[in-house]
């Protein structure tokens, strides 16, 4: 299935307009995939291959309209034998301590970081051919299943995507998987580790008493420690084209 022809390969990916995701998309187009990208910013690309939906994933209803309309019909095209997903847009936003943060950007993070990543997951299992081989990447983070200080919002979101991964994959050999869902599905959550990306240059500039953590992030560049994007890029790219997959794995960068 790896070597499908690249007329039968499609990939959503999120977060599209920089970073990761803008690596992701490029080095896909590059391997002769079709790429759906999703984010705020469109990338530029002028590719006929390449589809773009400007969306704010911070309101999930109606972003999830919008997808819908727009990609819907997309995947369910019966010419798919490899369908790829990618959440990879993230927010980092209503930062510092517990008891000042506030309900409403705290809703805008979650729908980033989690009720659109795991609606998609099941949107790509639902409207995608049953016969197609389905990959799904959720972009982790070591904040994931470690406390940091001042990101509540960031740790706890990318640990309940985490969560839903799992969740997913389990329910793909439990009585609650639907007759129609596509045989081949597996899903990766994914750790780039310390990339160079605008979340990071946005870390770095926050003022210890907001976020405690910057002064090592800073450390990080000073020290040359940050990852191209083009390096996670080509992993999440690797998993998307491969054949053997579990139900749910966990993968670091390297």
């Amino acid at each position: 299935m790896a070597d499908a022809p690249a007329a039968e390969r499609l990939a959503l990916v999120t977060g599209t307009s920089t970073g990761i995701g803008a690596a992701i998309a490029r080095l896909l187009l590059a391997r002769g995939w079709e790429v759906a990208g999703i984010a705020r910013r469109n990338l530029g690309i002028e590719d006929s291959r390449y589809r773009h939906l400007a969306a704010d994933l911070q309101d999930a209803p109606a972003a999830a309209a919008a997808i819908e309309s727009r990609f819907g019909e997309l995947l369910g095209d019966p010419r798919w034998r490899r369908v790829g997903l990618v959440n990879n847009a993230a927010s980092a936003a209503a930062t510092g301590p517990v008891q000042r943060l506030d309900a409403a950007e705290l809703v805008r993070v979650y729908s980033v970081n989690v009720a659109i990543p795991l609606w998609l997951m099941g949107l790509v299992a639902r409207r995608s051919p049953r016969e197609a081989a389905i990959r799904i990447v959720n972009l982790s983070s070591g904040a994931a299943v470690r406390a940091a200080p001042g990101l509540a919002a960031y740790c706890s979101s990318k640990a309940a995507l985490r969560m839903a991964g799992m969740v997913f994959g389990a329910e793909l050999d439990s009585p609650l998987r639907p007759a129609d869902t596509p045989i081949d599905l597996s899903i990766v959550s994914y750790s780039p580790g310390v990339v160079d990306t605008e979340m990071q240059l946005a870390s770095r500039s926050m003022q210890a008493e907001e976020f405690p953590w910057g002064g090592m992030f800073r450390d990080f560049a000073a020290q040359g420690l940050l990852a191209a994007p083009d390096l996670p890029a080509a992993e999440v790219v690797a998993l998307l084209e491969t054949d053997a997959g579990e139900r749910f794995a966990e993968r670091k960068r390297g």
